[in-house]
């Protein structure tokens, strides 16, 4: 993932600090997001979004809003509709880029923001809520008994989530004057909500509301034990990957053609989470799965161990040697079934020193179908005629740069 920092004029021309994500292979489609109220665009949700994206080819483009992050502004000064304003904004200097977004994402009031914005920007094709309120006016819900002082004052210092903010009484006029509804019911985009049941900020009958408001295309999966803030990076990792799945429905994510004899392309591997092991593995815009080690090895156990998916390319290239080998004779073969077990040995099974350890792949075939002994014992052959399995037995050599 390469990233570009710069900034672009807001709504008051403020500078507005932005960074965008884009893809190490081709750029296939562009997304926007919107961060929480008082948020920011570097919050777990937002960066675990951002990273997925990316790896499918999806550039994104987050920034912090008016007044917010490394923002010019006074954030006292801003409102729900400037905050759409400043979206607008954003799809426009992306479009002047070359780069019009298809795709937008919204957290908590950012998700209000997004669905307000979708009508005003040509290019956008999907819409994703996080947490967001049917009625923007709910943010209020947070200000307690300085609402009386914001109106007797014209604004005043509201604490949110432990940090001080100046809210003014224009910002709480506007969203108490904003309506989704009438956004909702017009949208004309795919839609996907994603909520929480327990998000005690936001609550989930929100999510009912938007999505009720809605017509087709539209899509609802539940955060199950999720925070409003998705601060938990499983939480956030969960999110990332519906909205990605999610959105290659909607968006032409079609890579460019290799060309002719055009060997597989890069698996790329990189950190999701620095504190412990787990990967983000991407072959391609299309293909994504993480690898981790076990509870007892200091990781979280999401996914494969790095051997795990060592014996898993053995076990699907077996399976697909015999299947095309079947196939191609016409044998009745219903059903493959490949078991693989891994471990080492000691290095005089192989009539080498004793101090060396050997891997021992163990691999229990099972075929299913009208197969005689024959036709049995020639599959049994063509396993070892599996590429992956030549490989592992010829040996390897890797080669290794340190990139700049």
């Amino acid at each position: 993932m390469t990233i570009e920092r710069f900034t672009f004029p807001g709504h008051a021309g403020d500078a507005l600090a932005a960074r965008l994500d884009m893809p190490e292979g081709p750029h296939l489609a562009t997304a926007l997001f919107a961060h929480c109220f008082t948020c920011g665009k570097d919050i777990t949700a937002a960066r675990r979004i951002a990273g997925r994206l990316s790896a499918m080819g999806i550039a994104v483009l987050r920034f912090d809003f008016t007044g917010l992050g490394h923002s010019g502004g006074e954030f006292a000064n801003t409102t729900f509709s400037s905050n759409v304003d400043d979206l607008v904004n954003a799809a426009s200097h992306l479009s002047e880029r070359g780069m019009a977004p298809s795709l937008l994402i919204g957290h908590s009031l950012g998700g209000a923001a997004v669905l307000k914005a979708a009508t005003q920007i040509d290019s956008i094709k999907a819409v994703a809520t996080i947490g967001a309120p049917f009625d923007p006016e709910h943010v209020t819900h947070n200000f307690g008994d300085a609402l009386d002082r914001i109106a007797t004052d014209g604004e005043a210092e509201v604490n949110l989530a432990g940090r001080p903010f100046r809210i003014g009484k224009g910002f709480v006029q506007d969203v108490e004057g904003a309506a989704l509804e009438p956004s909702i019911g017009k949208l004309g985009k795919a839609l996907l909500v994603l909520h929480a049941p327990l998000d005690a900020t936001v609550g989930i009958e929100n999510a009912t509301r938007i999505f009720m408001a809605a017509k087709h295309p539209k899509s609802f999966v539940t955060l199950d034990n999720a925070d409003h803030l998705i601060s938990r990076p499983e939480d956030a990792e969960y999110a990332a990957e519906v909205i990605a799945a999610w959105a290659g429905r909607y968006l032409d994510l079609r890579p460019p053609a290799p060309p002719p004899g055009a060997p597989e392309g890069i698996v790329r591997v990189s950190e999701a989470d620095p504190n412990g092991f787990l990967q983000d593995v991407n072959a391609g815009p299309l293909h994504h799965t993480v690898a981790d080690e076990p509870l007892a090895y200091g990781g979280t156990n999401q996914g494969m161990t790095p051997y795990g998916f060592l014996s898993a390319g053995l076990g699907a290239c077996t399976s697909m040697t015999i299947r095309m080998y079947a196939r191609r004779k016409g044998w009745p073969l219903a059903h493959v079934s490949v078991d693989i077990s891994h471990d080492k040995v000691h290095a005089q099974d192989a009539e080498t020193s004793k101090e060396v350890r050997i891997d021992h792949f163990r691999r229990e075939i099972r075929l299913e179908g009208e197969l005689d002994h024959d036709q049995r014992q020639r599959l049994l052959e063509i396993a070892d005629k599996c590429p992956v399995h030549r490989t592992l037995e010829a040996g390897a050599k890797v080669e290794t740069i340190l990139v700049d």
